[in-house]
């Protein structure tokens, strides 16, 4: 039976080499919740077709999605061992990010109504404005 493929993505964050563990840690964080990143590594082993995932570069990543604002610390966790592990959860630009990546553009133009299309467009507007103007 042939590899199914994934639809390309617009989104940066789901895009390239990293696409595939970024999709991970936030299917994982969005369904079990905030976790440390022994945590999620655990989660994610425990599945098999993720078995070889290095605890290393699963936390490269996560560190490198807090620094472009997708997930967040949250708090603190003692350990048995009496080191104090950080919690990270999604922040709302993530989620955004995942229902961006689930859905149809036209699909979504088309179900709008005048008010929100409204909006969304002056939204738009004011992220093209402000980027000129950096």
């Amino acid at each position: 039976m042939p590899r199914r493929r994934r639809k390309n993505s617009n989104i940066s964050v789901f895009k390239g080499r990293k696409a595939k563990l970024n999709y991970l840690i936030f299917q994982t964080l969005a369904l079990k919740g905030p976790q440390t990143i022994y945590d999620l590594h655990k989660i994610l082993k425990s599945k098999r077709k993720q078995r070889q995932i290095r605890y290393s570069s699963l936390n490269k990543r996560v560190r490198s999605l807090e620094e472009s604002d997708y997930t967040k610390k949250i708090g603190a966790k003692k350990t048995k061992a009496g080191f104090e592990s950080v919690i990270y959860d999604l922040t709302a630009k993530a989620y955004l990010a995942i229902l961006l990546n689930s859905i149809n553009i036209n699909e979504l133009i088309n179900q709008t109504d005048e008010t929100t299309a409204t909006q969304i467009l002056t939204n738009i507007i004011l992220v093209q404005h402000q980027k000129t103007n950096s």
